[in-house]
C-alpha cells in the first residue's frame, strides 16, 4: 500500500468511538503506516488496537499507549478527540471547564515532547475554546493549529440537498462561520443548488429559518437518534483535514484558525479557509450585511467564552499570551 508519509501520526483519545474511526480513516486513506493511538482509558485502547490489527492494513505499523511520553514523543502530526463527549440535553459549552483544563495538558505535551510537529488538529468540544487553549500552551504557531469547524458547514449543505432532492456535492457555498456552536453564523447568500443561487430557488424565510435551526442542532439531534455524540462525520473530516497538512488534497472546508486582525482580535474562529502542507490559510468571509452581523455576535459569544477559560486560570490574561506563546 502506497502512503502519503511515512511520518508519525499520533490519535490522542483513540479509545473513544471517534478516535477508533480516525484510526481506521486515516489507514483507509493511506495517510501514513505509523499510527500511534493513545488514551488513558486502557482496556478501551487495546481493544481499538486489537480492531485495527484484526483489519490487517497493509505496511500498517500501529502502536497504542497509555504513556504520553512515548505517545508524544516523534509525532509530526496529531489528532485530538480526547475530552469528555457531549451527552443529551448539554450544549458544547456545557464542556468548558474540564475539557479546557484537558486541553491545556495537551498543549503542554505538545511542548515538552513534540515540539517539531507540522500540524495539530483539535476536536473535542467546545472546539472553539479548547484548540485556543491547546495553541497558547503549545507555542505552535497559528497555521500549525487547526479545529473541526466543517460539521457544521456538510450539516448544512446536507439540508439544503434534501430540500431540492439534489446530490449532496451539487450544494456548494453552504458555509457557516464563527464559533462551532450555538452560536454559528449561517451564510447561505453564496450557495448555490446545482449551479442555480439559492435566492432564485423559491424557498421561503420561515423554511430556510428551520433548516438553519436544524443545521445549529444538528450535533443534539445525532445523540437523540443514536443516544451518543456524533463520531463518524467528525472522525472523517478531522483525518481529511490532517491529509491535506500532510500534502494531499487541500481542505477547503471552513476550519477553526487563530484570527488576530481586523475586528476579530484573539480567538479561534470558523473562516473560509484552505489547509495544504504549509499550514491553515485564511481570508475574510464576504456576507451580507445580515450575514456578518451574525458572524459579530458569533465573535462576541467566542470573547466570552475566552475571558471565561481566563478567569478560570486555565490561559493567561491575553496580555501576556505573547509570553506564553511566542507565535501569537
Amino acid at each position: 500500500m502506497k502512503f502519503l508519509t511515512d511520518e508519525k501520526l499520533l490519535i490522542v483519545g483513540a479509545g473513544g468511538m471517534i478516535g477508533s474511526n480516525m484510526a481506521q480513516s486515516a489507514l483507509m486513506l493511506g495517510l501514513t503506516p505509523n499510527v500511534c493511538l493513545y488514551d488513558i482509558y486502557e482496556p478501551g485502547l487495546k481493544g481499538v488496537q486489537a480492531e485495527i490489527d484484526h483489519c490487517a492494513f497493509e505496511g500498517a505499523n500501529v502502536t497504542a499507549t497509555i504513556d504520553p511520553v512515548e505517545a508524544f514523543t516523534g509525532a509530526k502530526y496529531i489528532i485530538s478527540s480526547g475530552g469528555a463527549p457531549r451527552k443529551e440535553g448539554m450544549t458544547r459549552e456545557d464542556l468548558l471547564k474540564g475539557n479546557c483544563q484537558i486541553a491545556a495538558e495537551f498543549g503542554d505535551n505538545i511542548r515538552r515532547y513534540c515540539p517539531d510537529v507540522k500540524h495539530v488538529v483539535v476536536i473535542f468540544n467546545p472546539a472553539d475554546v479548547t484548540a485556543l487553549t491547546a495553541l497558547i500552551h503549545s507555542g505552535l504557531k497559528p497555521s500549525q493549529l487547526t479545529s473541526l469547524a466543517a460539521l457544521d458547514s456538510t450539516r448544512l449543505q446536507e439540508a439544503l440537498a434534501r430540500e431540492f432532492g439534489v446530490q449532496q456535492s451539487k450544494v456548494t457555498g453552504a458555509h457557516t462561520y464563527g464559533g462551532h456552536g450555538e452560536a454559528m453564523a449561517v451564510f447561505a447568500s453564496k450557495v448555490l443548488i446545482d449551479g442555480k443561487p439559492l435566492a432564485e430557488m423559491g424557498l421561503s424565510g420561515e423554511r430556510f429559518a428551520e433548516i438553519k435551526h436544524n443545521t445549529i442542532q444538528g450535533g443534539s439531534n445525532i445523540i437523540k437518534l443514536r443516544g451518543r455524540s456524533s463520531f463518524q462525520s467528525p472522525a472523517y473530516q478531522a483525518v481529511k483535514m490532517i491529509e491535506a497538512s500532510m500534502g494531499g488534497d487541500k481542505f477547503t472546508w471552513p476550519a477553526g484558525t487563530y484570527v488576530n486582525e481586523g475586528k476579530y482580535k484573539n480567538v479561534m474562529m470558523a473562516m473560509p479557509t484552505v489547509i495544504d502542507a504549509t499550514g491553515v490559510h485564511y481570508t475574510m468571509p464576504d456576507g451580507t450585511p445580515e450575514e456578518i452581523a451574525a458572524l459579530d455576535a458569533s465573535y462576541e459569544h467566542l470573547c466570552k467564552m475566552r475571558d471565561e477559560i481566563v478567569s478560570l486560570g486555565i490561559v493567561p490574561a491575553v496580555s501576556d499570551w505573547k509570553k506564553e506563546n511566542p507565535n501569537l
